[in-house]
């Protein structure tokens, strides 16, 4: 293997088939939930040898302890040792939770990411953050632990609706906003309809992985790729409450226009990149959300995990390509920003 262990293919189960014979595992267990299991199991269900399936139900409600218990008793019924192999074929919601069951489970087995949506490919299923969500919490009980391999196709995107795709747009988005003037000028060229998919995984992959390789755990650097994150997350929180659940990408395209105008606030981010971003992610995305609570918005960010002793920390841009961590903003200062989506 290279020094990177994702890797990009057109024929998933060329690749696995070959992976699988280099290997000696005891087991081989295949998470998927109902989705991936009519839509993309099929194109990789011929390459494997002998094999468990784990079917589970699909959506960010099940991503709990619940669930969790339901894998590791199944692991542990059919007596799946420290030498087992598990793939897990899914989105980000079932490879931060299967692969937290695998990563916990007896200490820790190998497991394989395989993602088929693209916020998985993009984000999600980069850098070796695993969790759960939490009495409503995203992501609040977790841990890092890097798979043995990442499996990347974009033949599983094909299996998608326009919603997934652009869910995890607006990854790709906060990606080239990172990057800078270049990556944010040629993707936003372009609407939704005519990315080349190919071509921005590879570089969300490349840009996450150059920067989870220097700060694995998140305590400087690593931190800038929850730019829209904070507010993106509370939001998404907020609307499991309502009739309207926002897909993670939706609330995170929310969060990623109001860090902006929180960035020009600050005297950073120039006013004609905020209305750059702004006109470009609602012309994308429209405005999800905007009728939630902002009282409930605020509550869910003063729990985000990124806070520290009390102070509500954001990413927010100097400029494009320029990110700033761990920036404290005030009560009154989240209120602005919420005022400010709510008016668009």
């Amino acid at each position: 293997m290279s020094d990177s262990n994702v890797f990009i293919t057109d024929t998933p189960g060329v690749w696995l088939n070959q992976f699988l014979q280099q290997k000696r595992y005891s087991s081989l267990t295949v998470v998927v939930d109902d989705h991936t299991a009519t839509h993309c199991y099929p194109l990789i269900r011929a390459a494997l040898p002998l094999h468990h399936i784990i079917q589970l139900p699909a959506g960010e409600e099940f991503k709990n302890l619940a669930t969790c218990t339901l894998i590791w008793q199944k692991l542990t019924d059919r007596h799946i040792d420290r030498h087992g192999l598990v793939i897990v074929l899914g989105g980000g919601v079932l490879g931060d939770m299967a692969g937290f069951c695998a990563a916990t489970y007896k200490r820790g087995i190998d497991f394989l990411l395989v993602p088929t949506t693209l916020l998985a490919q993009a984000d999600a299923s980069v850098g070796g953050k695993l969790g759960i969500d939490f009495n409503h919490f995203k992501n609040h009980i977790g841990v890092f632990h890097l798979p043995v391999a990442t499996l990347v196709s974009p033949l599983f995107l094909k299996t998608l609706p326009v919603s997934e795709l652009r869910s995890g747009f607006a990854e790709v988005v906060k990606h080239c906003l990172l990057d800078g003037p270049e990556a944010w000028q040629s993707v936003t060229a372009q609407t939704l309809a005519e990315q080349n998919w190919a071509t921005w995984v590879a570089h969300s992959v490349a840009l996450k992985e150059n920067i989870t390789r220097q700060d694995p755990t998140e305590k400087g650097l690593r931190k800038v790729l929850n730019l829209g994150h904070t507010i993106g997350h509370a939001v998404e929180t907020a609307s499991l409450e309502s009739e309207h659940r926002l897909l993670h990408g939706e609330a995170i395209a929310v969060g990623l226009m109001a860090e902006a105008f929180l960035s020009t606030q600050k005297g950073w981010l120039p006013e004609s990149s905020l209305q750059e971003i702004t006109h470009y992610l609602t012309a994308t995305f429209g405005t999800p959300g905007q009728t939630l609570s902002g009282r409930a918005v605020l509550a869910n960010a003063r729990q985000d995990k990124k806070n520290k002793s009390n102070r509500i920390l954001v990413v927010l841009l100097r400029d494009i390509g320029k990110p700033e961590w761990d920036v404290e903003v005030s009560e009154k200062e989240l209120e602005a920003s919420w005022q400010y989506y709510q008016s668009l």
